[in-house]
């Protein structure tokens, strides 16, 4: 995030996701564990790699004066990628720290359904 960026969360979504972090990574934020999306990890980073291609093909398309709608293809292309791969990420961090959470139960399991609910509202707003 630069620095004229807003944060992602309002106050209260960010207490929220703050004690959620805290229950899966500990106090100091140190990971506890291993994250729901390790044993992925590879195809994720092939998976972003590829989205990064797309990025910089849209680069390319631009500095050689592309028509615009197919650019605007492109966008919609790259958007549709990134957010397949959030919802993939959600549902693995749903999958593991979300059930984590539940086995404890308690103020742990209401941090988590705050934190994935954050998480959704922010992916409902782009």
């Amino acid at each position: 995030m630069t620095t004229t960026e807003a944060p992602l969360t309002s106050g209260d979504d960010a207490a929220a996701v703050d004690g959620a972090a805290a229950a899966c990574h500990g106090e100091a934020g140190a990971p506890a564990g291993p994250h729901g999306y390790s044993k992925q990890k590879d195809q994720h980073l092939k998976r972003l790699r590829r989205i990064e291609g797309q990025i910089r093909g849209l680069q390319r398309m631009v500095e050689e004066d592309v028509y615009c709608i197919d650019i605007l293809t492109q966008v919609s292309a790259s958007t549709k990628a990134l957010q397949s791969f959030a919802l993939q990420l959600l549902e693995e961090h749903l999958r593991h720290c979300v059930a984590q959470a539940a086995v404890k139960g308690g103020e742990e399991i209401d941090a988590k359904v705050a934190e994935a609910s954050a998480a959704i509202a922010r992916l409902l707003r782009t």
